[in-house]
């Protein structure tokens, strides 16, 4: 009897993946320990952009003084970062079409440059004007590809359980970067108008404050340069092996991606539901000094109300990404949360900055607890909004997905900017704007259906 040889029926396997799984799935998938370091790169490189992008306007009185800006020319430098988007599908299609790295190398010639004709020392006002409008402008053609490029990396580098990490890093660094503006700014650029220390008074000539200018970019130069050389030396545009199914799979052509993006109700509801408030909400944090100037605060005081806003943003987005990882399939729950925080804080510091017609308590408290719950909550939801951008569109590139969402929220940063160059006198109507994007991105949440096209094929069909 043990001799019989077995049937060709008796030899075939009890369970057989389906056909699909066999065409889609990788032969292997490995995830790489290097992947920490090229995130690591990708994302000095995102906070230098947000600091470059941010450095005039939490000293906009001191650049005032020095170089006779006036406030419409604080606007418009703040209004580069947005102006550089304008080229955005030029960006996309070359991350599509040949990678990462030539991506990213591209963008940080671009910082490199802007920040090399900042620091010329020109004594005529008119020209060094120029050449620091024309450096913003440069360090903003970095913007769509620092930007949008976080989802990629982390799909192409992190396994499914980290991605939404990974994105958070990548995202959110850029704003922590501005961040951080607000904080070296102002404590390395001393104000034109006499600071009391103990009792005596400290007087900061033009020169003074000219050389501590001269100092930060100088600086943000220096370490641009030192960025630009590590990624020339080493930044690969994937690994040898992809870390996922999903990593693996097959993408949508460019062509096909922008029609199919453009013709997605679904995408371009949610899409508005990203884009409104934090385009408003970066225009309005690149101005914030402006904005609180008129309730008593100084420039010292509005750098650490934007600082932690930002800041708290950011720690509070990780956290909510590290949790999308560890439960998935809720990101709209999540998003819709967040924007009912975001619309009361806003409220509640609209109203405060009101307080001749409201009779709302205007103290320093209030106005750092409201701003920095404003921050936390939009800041925040970036990273979320990005995968979940991804998981209805799939199998659109994800460069290519948040290329399109991050150009439409430049596009309202630089409308309200540019709105700003012509309304400067009274800023009330920003706090109305920063309110009203709020409460419309809420109302489209809320009405949105959510899909979770590559977390199914990650899921089920690697099983």
């Amino acid at each position: 009897m043990g001799a019989v040889e077995s049937t060709e029926g008796e030899t075939e396997p009890l369970l057989v993946p389906a056909q699909h799984a066999t065409n889609t799935a990788p032969v292997f998938s490995r995830v790489y320990g290097r992947r920490w370091f090229v995130l690591t790169m990708f994302s000095l490189l995102g906070f230098m952009q947000g600091l470059v992008w941010n450095t005039w306007g939490p000293i906009q009185n001191s650049a005032k003084h020095v170089f006779e800006f006036s406030s419409t020319e604080i606007a418009v430098l703040v209004l580069w970062g947005p102006v550089g988007y304008l080229p955005w599908l030029l960006f996309m299609w070359l991350m599509d079409k040949k990678g990462l790295r030539v991506s990213l190398l591209l963008s940080a010639f671009f910082m490199v440059l802007g920040t090399l004709l900042r620091c010329v020392p020109l004594k005529d006002l008119h020209y060094r004007r120029w050449l620091i409008h024309g450096g913003q402008l440069l360090n903003g053609l970095a913007g769509p590809t620092i930007m949008s490029a976080g989802p990629l990396l982390s799909t192409t580098w992190f396994a499914p359980d980290q991605r939404a990490t990974a994105t958070a890093i990548a995202s959110l660094v850029c704003y922590l970067g501005s961040a951080c503006a607000f904080l070296i700014g102002p404590l390395a650029v001393p104000a034109p108008n006499d600071t009391q220390i103990v009792g005596t008074s400290i007087h900061w000539d033009q020169n003074q404050i000219r050389d501590r200018i001269q100092f930060v970019l100088y600086t943000e130069f220096g370490m641009i340069a030192v960025l630009f050389m590590a990624v020339l030396f080493y930044f690969p545009s994937r690994p040898p092996i992809p870390p996922s199914v999903a990593a693996a799979s097959q993408r949508l052509s460019y062509r096909s991606s922008i029609c199919r993006l453009l013709s997605n109700m679904r995408f371009l509801m949610i899409a508005l539901a990203y884009s409104v408030p934090t385009g408003v909400v970066a225009g309005w944090a690149g101005v914030l000094d402006m904005i609180l100037t008129p309730a008593n605060v100084s420039q010292v005081d509005a750098g650490w109300i934007g600082f932690w806003s930002i800041v708290g943003g950011c720690v509070f987005g990780l956290a909510m990404a590290r949790f999308a990882d560890s439960i998935r399939g809720m990101l709209k729950l999540i998003l819709v949360l967040m924007f009912a925080g975001a619309s009361l804080a806003a409220t509640w510091f609209t109203l405060t900055c009101l307080t001749r017609l409201t009779h709302l308590p205007s103290t320093k408290a209030t106005l750092y607890t409201s701003c920095i719950l404003v921050g936390i909550f939009i800041n925040s939801s970036v990273p979320i909004f990005f995968e979940l951008f991804i998981e209805t569109v799939y199998p659109v590139p994800e460069g290519i997905t948040c290329g399109v969402v991050t150009f439409l929220s430049n596009l309202f940063t630089g409308l309200l900017l540019f709105c700003l160059t012509f309304y400067f006198t009274e800023l009330s109507w920003l706090n109305w704007c920063l309110t009203g994007s709020c409460i419309f991105s809420l109302l489209l949440l809320l009405f949105f259906r959510e899909s979770y096209d590559r977390l199914y094929l990650d899921v089920f069909v690697s099983v």
